[in-house]
């Protein structure tokens, strides 16, 4: 990730009140508040819509997506029987960079949307360029066998982002010594580790 990059990383994650990245974590431990001249200040209260929509940007930052892919995923999640913000969280996480990122084979959302992108990544023996590609229950997420021993790889296969992750979540059965993941079924809300109070981006686009 570039220097330039990183810092647009830590000042969006201290305006979220959020670590998007490792590095913004260990910065926003140095300094608990928002980012600009007046961070320090104490806030006013912010309106219903200011609380709705950095919510809804909260968990757009957290999965890296543009505001129209959001607003496809809400639609479905609308569509889909169930919970509207549940299955919207349920269906972001379906996401093959998102997957990519639990299995370990990458540190940032960053990093894995760019391994996909790159074409490093297949899923059940075909190499998958789209980050917004969503996996089925069953199937095989893989580093391509000419990408393997490339070093992000052999790092992420020794268990290196394992410090700055969160524990593999059920739904997924890794082997990260042999890169390989599969998601063994669809996941659920409450397993997967995202920051977000779903109702409020159900209110923002029910406004």
């Amino acid at each position: 990730m570039s220097s330039t990059r990183a810092r647009r990383q830590t000042r969006l994650s201290r305006s979220l009140g959020l670590a998007l990245t490792p590095k913004a974590a260990k910065y926003m431990e140095r300094r608990p508040y928002g980012p600009g001249e007046h961070g320090r200040a104490r806030k006013k209260q912010d309106s219903d819509y200011a609380v709705r929509l950095r919510e809804k940007q909260r968990l757009r930052a957290q999965y890296g997506i543009r505001e129209a892919q959001m607003t496809r995923a809400f639609e479905e999640a609308k569509r889909t029987k169930g919970l509207t913000g549940e299955n919207l969280i349920e269906l972001l996480e379906m996401r093959l960079d998102a997957l990519v990122l639990r299995a370990g084979f990458a540190r940032t959302i960053a990093q894995a949307r760019q391994l996909v992108v790159h074409r490093h990544i297949t899923v059940d023996g075909k190499r998958v360029d789209r980050p917004s590609f969503r996996v089925s229950e069953g199937q095989l997420i893989a580093v391509h066998e000419r990408s393997e021993t490339m070093t992000p790889f052999q790092v992420a296969a020794a268990g290196a982002h394992r410090d700055v992750l969160p524990t593999v979540p059920g739904y997924l059965d890794v082997k990260l010594e042999s890169l390989r993941a599969r998601l063994v079924r669809r996941p659920k809300r409450s397993e997967i580790p995202v920051t977000c109070e779903e109702q409020l981006v159900v209110e923002y686009y029910a406004r």
